[in-house]
């Protein structure tokens, strides 16, 4: 590899500049010392003592690299440099006249003056680059009119949107920086709102805090501003439903920044914003992570999961990635998916070894050779499928993929030594009353009995969880639809309500969860309060701009085959055991005999190879005792 060149082409009219400036700082600092009128011996003295400043203060300034950096970033690091290797200098200079001549013909207060000036021409011009560059750079314009150049200062720039940033705090000053230092990004930002009462009348890189939140419409009004920005990525449900109800009654258009939990690298950015959904209203608390205790299991190991290219897969591989593990092996049937999520992660996470198997968990061989190939230390099995009214319709297929396939990979990575499962279950699999339920629940069991009877040394762990917001398949995507068609919205039942958590949130409990098992828990996620589908349509219809029942209408169609109204998270006889993390709680229920399990099973797949969809369900009761398939007759009292 090639070193590092001192003589780029710049080196030299950066070198020779600044010995100019040096040069001045101690001729500067001799004219007020001595009120303009330096005596002979002491000029003598300075044309005597000035080698020894510049080549002593070129010296540090060389060993603090301040001949490397690229001054049309100039930042409060590069400032602090220039402040040590002047102080340094100084100090060296001092010292070396002291020993030498006890300052006999010297003047001290020179040098304090000097160090002074050092610092101010040094810095000063470093940030002259960077102005130079923000403004008049190789990006922008060459052709400046005297007018522009007199107000390099103005950073309004005509024909950009005029955009308030709400929330004053870090994030909008991220935010701000960025809009301000990016051309290219056509906005022009007119002011923070923000309600701490301290920040308002306040400036931010001379930018006022106007007002209150509250006050959007009265303050809109005024500056003229064409779009808001919520930044406050800690903002809770409450107080995101309040900012989006006064925007929508400014009638400016507006958007967000994500959640500190849909931020991989914790970094906000321009490219983040986005148009507000709905799990922003469900709120955005951000997740305590134990992230040691994650990375112990995921830093250097390879790392497989299955359904890769769904909701859940996709976002568990992306926040393994932060984790540096060695290997993640994407293992997904559908190709569309898989591609996409594979180019997404060697873009960003160009360290990591990715591997896209098209593959499919109910292949033995397949699955064998996958795991003979890569040897995986860690498997996440996010693959099922989860459609309960299909599955209803096609039992057989929700037999074969969720739990012929589950027994597949509990069987190949007991084969293969695997230390750490993680299966993902749903809260459908609690009081079953559909198919997909009922084959979650034998999957729970299958997983759970490994360890509970001491069959296998790998620890495998369930996390069960309910609706995830945006997932394929969710209510909220077919909500959309319907309201971008201009409706109706179809609600099942006024009552119904579900749990509901994003998906970033899902997957960073599921690998806490993940981290605390030792084997046969099932790991319960804080999914906070049940939402009524009748009130998440209402918010869906107004957050697109509509009235709910004036614009858009809704209309309730009763409970689908396999739903329920209310989704539960604890079987009856599941103890609850208390965990280090305030979200997850662990489950330790009985483990169920695995050879009368497994004779059940291979019954089950009989009966799905023969399509028998009556005596599945029959033997998917005896299997779980809980199961009470759904009933139109009862329908409307189900639970």
């Amino acid at each position: 590899m090639m070193k590092y060149r001192l003589f780029y082409k710049n080196f030299f009219i950066v070198l020779w500049i600044d010995l100019f400036l040096l040069a001045g700082s101690i001729y500067a600092a001799h004219l007020v010392r001595f009120d303009f009128d330096i005596p002979t011996q002491h000029w003598q003295t300075f044309i005597q003592m000035l080698p020894i400043v510049l080549i002593s203060k070129i010296s540090i300034f060389y060993f603090f690299d301040l001949y490397r950096g690229m001054w049309r970033y100039t930042s409060i690091t590069d400032l602090v440099n220039i402040i040590k290797a002047s102080s340094l200098s100084t100090l060296i200079i001092i010292s070396f006249i002291l020993f030498s001549t006890r300052f006999v013909g010297f003047s001290r207060s020179v040098f304090i003056i000097d160090w002074c000036f050092t610092i101010l021409f040094i810095s000063g011009y470093r940030m002259l680059i960077r102005l130079y560059f923000e403004h008049f750079g190789e990006d922008k314009p060459r052709l400046i009119s005297i007018r522009k150049a007199l107000n390099i200062f103005n950073r309004k720039r005509a024909g950009d949107k005029r955009l308030i940033i709400i929330g004053a705090g870090n994030c909008g000053e991220k935010i701000y920086r960025e809009i301000r230092d990016n051309v290219r990004l056509q906005y022009n930002v007119v002011g923070f709102l923000d309600d701490d009462s301290a920040k308002v009348g306040k400036k931010i890189h001379g930018i006022p805090v106007l007002g209150h939140i509250r006050e959007l419409k009265t303050v809109g009004s005024k500056v003229m501003a064409d779009e808001a920005l919520i930044a406050i990525p800690s903002a809770n449900s409450s107080q995101m439903r309040t900012i989006v109800a006064n925007c929508k009654e400014s009638g400016i258009r507006f958007k967000t920044v994500p959640g500190m939990g849909e931020l991989i690298n914790g970094k906000v950015t321009v490219n983040a914003i986005r148009e507000v959904a709905y799990r922003d209203l469900l709120g955005r608390e951000v997740i305590n992570l134990d992230e040691e205790r994650i990375e112990g299991y995921i830093k250097g190991q390879c790392v497989l999961v299955t359904g890769a290219g769904g909701s859940i897969g996709s976002e568990l591989c992306r926040q393994i990635s932060r984790f540096r593990p060695r290997d993640i092996i994407l293992y997904e049937r559908a190709e569309s998916p898989l591609f996409e999520i594979e180019l997404e992660l060697k873009k960003n996470f160009p360290y990591i070894r990715i591997l896209a198997v098209l593959g499919d968990i109910r292949d033995r061989a397949q699955l064998s050779h996958a795991f003979s190939n890569s040897r995986p230390q860690v498997v996440f099995h996010a693959a099922a499928y989860k459609h309960v009214p299909l599955m209803e319709l096609q039992p057989w297929k929700a037999v074969k993929n969720n739990i012929l396939g589950t027994r597949n990979m509990i069987d190949i990575s007991n084969q293969y030594s695997v230390e750490r499962f993680v299966f993902v279950s749903t809260d459908k699999a609690v009081r079953p009353v559909n198919i997909m339920g009922a084959t979650k629940r034998v999957s729970e069991v299958l997983v759970q009995g490994q360890n509970g009877l001491g069959i296998s040394s790998t620890h495998f762990v369930i996390v069960r969880f309910g609706n995830v917001v945006g997932s394929v398949g969710s209510v909220v995507p077919l909500f959309k639809k319907q309201i971008e068609s201009g409706g109706p919205v179809t609600v099942t039942h006024p009552e119904m309500t579900r749990y509901f958590m994003t998906i970033p949130e899902s997957c960073q409990l599921i690998l806490q969860a993940g981290a605390m098992g030792e084997g046969g828990e099932i790991f319960i996620l804080d999914m906070g309060t049940p939402v009524k589908i009748d009130d998440m349509a209402r918010d869906l219809i107004r957050l697109s701009g509509f009235e709910p029942d004036v614009d858009i209408k809704i209309e309730y169609v009763g409970l689908r085959p396999g739903e329920k109204l209310y989704e539960e998270l604890i079987i009856e006889g599941e103890g609850i055991v208390p965990t280090s993390h305030e979200k997850i709680m662990a489950l330790k229920g009985e483990p169920y005999d695995q050879k009368f399990l497994n004779d059940k099973i291979d019954e089950l797949r009989c009966l799905a190879h023969q399509q028998d969809a009556k005596r599945i369900g029959l033997l998917l009761q005896e299997l779980v005792p809980e199961y009470k398939p759904f009933s139109h007759q009862t329908r409307d009292r189900q639970k």
